[in-house]
């Protein structure tokens, strides 16, 4: 029976521990005041409790989230389908074909640049996030063009404000812009023939004191933006995603987010499956022992998932991480039961 309350004790301390971070978070939020779309901090915020590292990810301390943060947002068609490469320097195209035939993709580049990457995602991310506050607004419709302050998208992407970051982020645009989509997707008669790439424009203007990039303006393509404002093509991305460093780990939350959600019942793919999903150009095998890793490290935000060998096939188990934890809970207090009732027997004997 102790071992049994200890377990129960364990569980609660661990609960209400993350109560009281996301209390901490509340509180600390109040500090902070919106104004013309620009976060200011109090002069005299309260003093702050010390903060408990996550076990999950290692991170830079942020105080409090911005809109723009919480706002992120990603394309469920995309999250779906192979479109982005997972190397950053990925020169050959992307062909893939559903198994029924009804979903055709092929992924180009333009001579002298790389594949745009899941990296090169993460603005249209941003993108797509500020678009959803305007259709969720409900007051207008949202443009195909952005102008977006640069340490505006840097901070929600969680980067610093600069040279080598904002440098990177013109190549990120490039990619975008110049990687060639031609896919049946939502495009069955083929109305979009000519080839589109996910955006149509972009460019940006400087500071002429220090040459910094002041604010930048992107055109995303009538394609993608024809996606991004049907109704709930769009899921929230939680914030610790950008810290993933390993794309094969970003492939693995935006499958786990696109399938699994806030459900409690887990989803499982075989791994042939995620290795056509995933559209990598590496051989299975080295994909599977990079994925076989990426799995048993169980680290990417939101989701558990674990490896499974079941009836001579592999899978990919993925469920909500606070599911999985009431799973586990339900498992060790099994065991507990079933401890105290061998200890009840041995004591009969006796």
């Amino acid at each position: 029976m102790r071992k049994f309350l200890s377990i129960i004790f364990k569980w609660i301390g661990r609960w209400t521990g993350k109560i009281g971070e996301s209390l901490e978070t509340s509180d600390h939020q109040k500090n902070y005041l919106d104004v013309e779309n620009k976060v200011v901090v109090d002069k005299d915020p309260l003093p702050q409790p010390k903060k408990i590292p996550s076990k999950k990810l290692p991170r830079r301390e942020i105080a409090v989230l911005s809109d723009s943060e919480r706002s992120i947002r990603d394309f469920t068609e995309m999250m779906e389908n192979p479109f982005l490469a997972l190397s950053k320097k990925r020169k050959d195209p992307i062909i893939y074909e559903s198994p029924d035939g009804t979903r055709k993709i092929k992924v180009t580049r333009h001579t002298g640049h790389f594949l745009a990457s899941i990296y090169d995602w993460d603005i249209v991310l941003y993108v797509a996030g500020k678009m959803q506050e305007i259709l969720n607004n409900g007051s207008d419709i949202p443009p195909r063009t952005m102008i977006i302050p640069t340490h505006e998208i840097l901070k929600a992407l969680h980067k610093s404000n600069g040279n080598k970051q904002q440098k990177d982020l013109v190549h990120s645009l490039e990619r975008l812009q110049l990687t060639g989509i031609d896919t049946t997707i939502r495009n069955e008669d083929y109305k979009y023939r000519a080839g589109f790439g996910f955006l149509d424009s972009w460019g940006y203007a400087e500071r002429k004191s220090t040459r910094d990039i002041k604010k930048i303006h992107i055109t995303i393509s009538q394609w993608l933006y024809d996606g991004i404002c049907a109704k709930g093509a769009l899921l929230k991305v939680s914030p610790d995603y950008f810290y993933l460093t390993s794309a094969l780990k970003r492939f693995l939350y935006r499958t786990a987010r696109k399938h699994v959600g806030n459900q409690r019942e887990s989803w499982e793919f075989t791994i042939e499956k995620l290795y056509e999903k995933s559209g990598s150009e590496s051989e299975f095998k080295v994909f599977k022992n990079k994925l076989k890793q990426a799995v048993l490290d169980d680290d990417i935000p939101d989701y558990s998932i674990k490896w499974i060998e079941r009836n001579g096939k592999t899978l990919v188990a993925f469920r909500d991480a606070p599911s999985q934890k009431i799973a586990e809970l339900i498992e060790e207090i099994k065991d507990s039961e079933q401890a105290v009732i061998d200890v009840s027997k041995n004591e009969t004997l006796h």
